[in-house]
């Protein structure tokens, strides 16, 4: 007899047999897809760990790195009419070249012999500064002759006051004489009068005496008016120097006051002989300013001012010219919460308008059809936008940028500032919590010439 605790499998069914192993196994489809299942999560796994490369994205336009290359437009010095255009848009012009002719429309210079009849003014006032400095010269000699004069003049004044006070001692001395006479006379006078009383002189002689001593007191009255004469030709002569010296100085001061008007004169006539050919040399270059000329080899971009015979304004800008051969840049606009991360000297991969291109932002070394270059200058001021601009030129150490055909000014651009390396499960855990990209690494010391160079 079979036991109990073993099922006699003998006794079941052979259908039953076959069926039980195939309920038990895992079907093919459900094994593929575990393994599918299995090989994503693992590959996904390995793709967390994949380098990945931050960047700061920006979008720009293609300019010329200096300022002195890019686009400028060609003013008109002087306003005219325009006569003629020697070049068409889109023309190749060297510097120097005639872009437009023009001619004069203001009033005061339509006479086209405007600088010969300056030039003519100038010969006359020439030659009356020179009749002034002759005169300036002929009124230094009247002050010399006129000092040499006073000198004499004076001289000999002073020569007369001598000799006035000598004769003046002489009348004095003559006074003296007189009277000394006249009171001889005197007492001779009364002598002769006792001695007449008494009988011992003759009337006669008694009047010779008294005759005599008249005579003395003529001479002593004589004397002194002569004298007083001599006195008042002293006073005389001292004045007479002294109107010599006043006479003298007034000639002088009239003539040198002369002098000084002359020369006053001489200055203003050469100021008006400087202003007149300072204004004769202005009309021949407005003459020459006529013909406007391109300042720089480039290209003739845009006509502003295009009729012939249309008046411009003095200043006025009539054509535009890009010059030429001019080094480019990439000006790229950056956030302002990205600009921190950026430094002078840090690589850019670049992806021009009108060339294809396959961009990885963070595999650099997959993209396809990119450019390299590296930042170098980052502007100190915020754009109007809020942005930063942030220069980039050709990095030396990657492919040149397009050459045929030429890149374009003002074409657009895609930029991407690679920074740091990290892994992409870092990356994607950065972007959920909105954290910005890390600088671990110290930026490139920049480029010879750029604001961040050590």
């Amino acid at each position: 007899m079979t036991p109990l605790s073993r099922p006699n499998h003998d006794a079941l069914p052979i259908e039953a047999a076959l069926h039980a192993p195939t309920l038990l196994a895992t079907p093919r489809r459900h094994r593929i897809a575990r393994r599918i299942v299995l090989g994503l999560l693992a590959i996904s796994v390995a793709v967390l760990f994949i380098p990945w490369q931050q960047y700061v994205q920006g979008k720009g336009v293609v300019m010329p790195l200096r300022p002195a290359d890019r686009p400028q437009q060609v003013n008109a010095v002087v306003g005219g009419r325009i006569v003629q255009w020697h070049v068409g848009e889109g023309a190749f012009v060297r510097a120097g070249d005639l872009l437009l002719s023009l001619e004069e429309a203001k009033q005061e210079y339509l006479d086209p012999e405007t600088a010969l009849r300056l030039e003519e003014q100038v010969e006359g006032k020439t030659v009356s500064a020179e009749a002034k400095v002759a005169k300036v010269a002929a009124l230094e000699a009247q002050l010399v002759a006129l000092d040499s004069s006073r000198v004499l003049s004076l001289a000999q004044s002073r020569t007369k006051v001598e000799q006035v006070r000598l004769a003046v001692a002489a009348d004095s001395a003559a006074v003296a004489v007189a009277l000394v006479d006249s009171v001889i006379a005197a007492r001779q006078v009364e002598a002769q009068e006792r001695l007449g009383r008494e009988g011992l002189k003759s009337l006669v002689e008694v009047e010779a005496a008294r005759s005599r001593a008249q005579a003395a007191l003529a001479r002593t009255v004589h004397a002194r008016n002569v004298f007083a004469r001599s006195q008042a030709e002293l006073q005389n002569a001292i004045l007479e120097v002294d109107a010599v010296a006043a006479s003298y100085a007034d000639k002088i001061a009239k003539a040198r006051a002369d002098r000084d008007a002359t020369r006053a004169e001489v200055g203003d006539t050469r100021a008006e002989v400087a202003k007149l050919r300072n204004t004769a040399d202005n009309v021949r270059e407005r003459q020459a300013l006529f013909e406007i000329r391109a300042p720089r080899d480039g290209w003739v971009v845009r006509a502003l001012r295009a009729g012939v015979g249309e008046v411009i304004k003095e200043g006025e800008a009539v054509v535009t010219v890009r010059p030429a051969n001019a080094p480019l840049a990439v000006a790229l606009e950056v956030k302002a919460m990205d600009v921190p991360l950026l430094r002078p000297g840090r690589k850019v991969r670049l992806q021009f308008d009108g060339w294809p291109a396959l961009q990885f932002a963070g595999w650099p070394s997959v993209a396809v059809g990119t450019f390299g270059g590296m930042i170098q200058v980052i502007d100190q001021v915020d754009s109007p936008g809020g942005t930063y601009r942030v220069l980039i030129i050709p990095d030396p150490a990657d492919d040149p940028w397009p050459a045929s055909p030429p890149l374009m000014v003002g074409s657009g651009v895609l930029g991407w500032a690679m920074l740091d390396t990290v892994p992409i499960w870092y990356e994607l855990w950065r972007l959920l919590n909105g954290f910005p990209p890390s600088v671990s690494q110290p930026a490139p010391g920049g480029i010879p010439g750029s604001p961040g160079a050590k």
